[in-house]
Formats: C-alpha cells, structure tokens, sequence
C-alpha cells in the first residue's frame, strides 16, 4: 500500500514563515526572488543550492528574440511537439511573456553568448523551425543562469531565509485542507537537526524532476520524485504522468551504467552533427523532415528502431565535420565529458542511447500556478501546467520554471491575505519501503516502463511494484525510496492506462495516435482507496 504519510520521528522543532520555496532550479529561486516582495520567504533544497536540474541544463532557453521570429511561430512549434495535449492558453502564456522574461532574466545578470553583431546568439534545437535558443558558455546554460540567481539572491540581502541539505516529507493542512507547512528533514550543519515542521500561508513546490526512477538518467541524485510524491499524499492531483521524455542522445558508458548519465545536447545536431549507425549511414533521414531535428520522443524511437534493426546497444552521433574549433569554443563542456570518458567527438563519433531525461507531467497547475489543494502551489518540472502536453518542445523548460515562477509571485499575495488553521493530524497509513528497494524499483521501470511499453510490461511493472513491502526504518535513503515507488506507481497506472501511442509515451501494442479516444489528460490522484486514475477529455483550449 502507498502511504498516505512518510513515517517520520518529530525532533520537536518548529519555525514559521509567509512562503515555503521547495527546490534551488530556476523556477524556485525566481519564485523566491519575486515572492521576497509580498513577505518573509524560506527557500528549502534537498543539497546545496546550485545542485539542482537547472545547473545541468546545456542547451538552452528558448524565446522569440530574434527579428525574422514570432511568439506565434514558437506556439505553432510548441503545439507541434505536444502532439495535441498542450494547453493553448498555457503554451501562449508561456510564448508571449518569454521573451521579456528572458531579459529581465539578462537584467539580474545572466550573460547569454553573443554572435558577432553584439546581439543574443541563437541555435536550433529539435522541434524548432527557427533559431531561438539562447545559451550561455557555449553549452554551460543552466549552470550561468544558475550562477546569475544565486548571485541575485546573495545581492538582495533579506527577506529570503534559506535551508540547505533538507528533505520536505509532507504537506501540513488545516482543518479545511488547506495549505498550512510542511514537514522539514534538515541535515545541515548550524541548522535545526532532524524532522521539525514550518508552518506557512502559502507552499510551493519546485522540486524538480523524477529522472532516478530509472536506472538511466540524465537527471542528478536529488531527482527523486519528492514533489509528485509529497502532491499525491496531500491529495493533489498529477496529470501526463506516462509521458516521460527520453532523451535522445546522451553519452553510452557500456551495458549496466548506471546513475546519472552525460547528456549529448540537441545543440550539437542543431549544429549540425548526424545520427549514424555503425555503418555509419544516416538513419533518421526520410524518417521525418526534419531529420536528426525533429522532435525528441521521434528521434529516441529513431534511434531505438535502428537499435532493434542492428541488433546494437547504441548509435552514434557523428560530429566530426564540425570541427576541433566549434566543439571547442560551442560545446566545451560535452567536449570535456567524452575526452573524460575516453571518447574525442572531434576524431570519431560519440556512442549515444535514450536515457529518461524530463517529465512532461506532475502535479496539476492553473495558469498561476495553483494546484488542487488551496495554498499549494507548483512550477517547473515538478509542475503539469498543460504547456507540453504529450512531448515537451527542446529548452522550453527553463522558460516554462521562470515565466510561471513570475507568474505564481503575481497570485500569491491573494493566499498571504489568509492564515491557515492549526495543522490537522489524519489518521492514515504511514510506512517505509527498505533503501534497497530503490534499485528494485529502478530495475522494473527500466525494464518494462521505458521507452518500449506494452501491456505485458506494463502488468509485469504493476504486479513487481506492488509486492515491493519490506519495511524500513525512517531515513532519507528509505523516504527517496518510498518516493520513488509511489511515482513508479502512478506512472505504470498512467501508461497501462493510455492505450495509444503519442509524443513520449510509446506502446508498442497501440502503435497509432487514436483521438478519437485518448485525447484528454488522465489524471491520478491518492485517497483511502489507493491510488486512482481518471480520463478527462481536454477542452477547447487545448491543441
């Protein structure tokens, strides 16, 4: 059974603020740089504040900055990628108010590589019809705009209290079920040791992704689904949980690798490299127009195919023609990690295979943010806004955590008008898998939940899960691990749901799109029953 709480000794500290930030990505840090306006914050990460998602980021943040673009042209390409499930109001929020959140963005001190006119240097990715990716040290994106936050934070003195090495457990709610704290596992010197509890108007989530549910990942340590988890045990609803992106191309390290796993960016084929067999023929031409650039779930079913066809464990992505000076001066940092691994991309290909890299799903959100528990918010990864639908569109994640960052700092004044009532305690089940099952759990999913599904697989997921018992004692290995089982859960429950073939989810029995059946979101949710799934067929404002 999964828990409805995390079985969690109270050490008897407690604290009190306006807002609770959950997570040090771009989404959280923007939030609580915004937020600091409207009253006291705290900002809680799981390790130290540039160790997040965002830090890792290569590619870029895409925004129509260029003269010969339009936030139309992104909308038409972001619907595109999302196979039919975006929200269109989210994806033109997301579009329209880009661009000047990518300067303001550049005002806080973000320096973005320039072309030889002085103005932004722009690339393509996968999925765009223009050049409008911004990035920063050739392919060093996410760790610049990190760098720039942290520093905007450090500048602006108060108002913002900050809590490192610290695991969030559980939502606290009222009487009424609102929002009123959370339970607070700190781990870091000179701080409150233990589990405490804080208490807070207003709570957002910005805790990142759920990439170590598989054994393959691009996603760092701290990617452990704590904030879908925490969401469904306060009752929250999740959406488009079956759709986990695979990154197309990220580094082969040979057969049992594990942990998280260099990423090849979609820069280096919007720079031109090519996808290659062994025998180095060129396979995703004549598979879509756009070739090694078309959206990722079809070059990761690409590269899988051709896998299958060849009877190989990889591909290859050949970069050599661009040479020794581009691989150089544009990408430094995957220039650094092959040489690191013994490969040199400028004299032969790079070895290359999906690996689980995003999910467009998590934790249901209006336009501003608000989840289905009153006070609870959520943004970035962690967060299902609607805008990529079935398959996220290549560097619409950074813009995705900052537009709607600013846009949850807009709403939240209306919640810190109201105090929450004393936290309730529910008489639900608690409990704690083993830390060892997380390799159990990581096995299953990799095995029959990952970029090849059918129903088979996914019923030997569902049964594997569910005879995953075995108690552990209260712990940050055994809460990630009882993390992880609950949103391994719910996304089998998703993907053995959706009888179809979209975007990034791909079973093999339901080869085609159906919309006349599948098109709308499903949506799961946690109560005394267990877990529950729901189609909702998706309005008017979807596309």
């Amino acid at each position: 059974m999964i828990p409805r709480l995390l079985a969690a000794p109270d050490s008897g500290w407690t604290a009190e603020t306006d807002v609770i930030v959950i997570g040090s990505g771009i989404a959280g840090l923007v939030t609580a740089l915004e937020c600091r306006r409207h009253g006291r914050v705290m900002l809680v990460t799981k390790a130290l504040l540039d160790e997040g998602s965002t830090r890792w980021a290569q590619g870029g943040i895409a925004a129509a900055l260029a003269p010969d673009d339009s936030p139309g042209d992104h909308l038409a390409d972001t619907l595109t990628a999302g196979v039919g499930l975006c929200d269109a109001d989210a994806v033109r929020a997301l579009v329209t108010e880009g661009p000047d959140a990518v300067r303001r963005l550049i005002a806080l001190g973000t320096s973005f590589d320039r072309s030889a006119d002085g103005g932004i240097a722009l690339t393509r990715e996968g999925g765009h019809h223009r050049r409008r990716i911004a990035h920063a040290g050739g392919d060093a994106t996410g760790a610049e705009i990190s760098r720039a936050l942290l520093a905007a934070l450090k500048q602006a003195g108060g108002g913002v209290d900050v809590i490192e090495h610290a695991l969030v457990l559980d939502l606290l709610r009222d009487a009424t079920g609102r929002a009123a704290g959370i339970t607070l596992h700190v781990m870091g010197e000179g701080q409150p040791e233990g589990v405490g509890s804080v208490r807070a108007r207003a709570v957002v989530l910005a805790t990142g992704g759920l990439g170590q549910v598989f054994s393959a990942t691009t996603n760092p340590a701290v990617s452990t689904g704590d904030g879908v988890a925490l969401a469904l045990r306060a009752g929250a609803a999740v959406a488009d949980l079956e759709f986990v992106q695979f990154h197309p191309t990220v580094l082969w390290l040979g057969e049992g690798a594990r942990g998280r796993q260099p990423l090849i960016s979609e820069a280096v084929r919007g720079e031109g490299a090519h996808l290659v067999d062994a025998a180095g023929e060129r396979f995703m031409v004549g598979r879509h127009e756009l070739a090694e650039l078309a959206p990722r779930d079809i070059v990761a079913k690409g590269i899988m195919n051709r896998m299958r066809e060849t009877g190989t464990s990889h591909m290859f992505l050949d970069g050599r023609h661009l040479g020794a000076a581009m691989w150089e001066k544009r990408f430094p940092t995957i220039l650094a990690a092959c040489r690191h691994h013994g490969i040199d991309p400028v004299t032969r290909p790079i070895p290359v295979v999906p690996a689980a890299h995003y999910s467009s799903g998590g934790v249901r959100t209006d336009l501003s943010g608000r989840t289905s528990v009153p006070g609870l918010y959520a943004c970035g990864e962690v967060a299902c806004t609607g805008v990529h639908g079935a398959n996220r569109l290549a560097s619409n994640s950074l813009l995705e955590g900052l537009v709607f960052a600013e846009r949850i700092a807009s709403a939240i004044p209306a919640d810190l008008a109201s105090v929450p009532g004393d936290p309730a305690t529910p008489d639900v089940p608690r409990g704690l898998l083993h830390p060892s099952t997380r390799d159990d759990v990581q096995r299953i999913m990799t095995s029959y939940a990952g970029v090849l599904r059918d129903a088979d697989g996914l019923a030997t997921a569902e049964r594997e899960l569910h005879a995953i018992r075995e108690t552990g004692e209260p712990g940050v290995a055994a809460w990630e691990a009882t993390n992880l089982h609950t949103v391994a859960t719910a996304i089998v429950a998703a993907a053995r749901r959706r009888e179809e073939t979209r975007g990034s989810h791909w079973r093999e029995d339901f080869p085609e799109l159906d919309d006349t059946v599948w098109r709308g979101r499903l949506v799961t949710r946690l109560d005394e029953d267990g877990l529950g799934t729901t189609y909702e067929p998706l309005s008017e404002g979807a596309a």
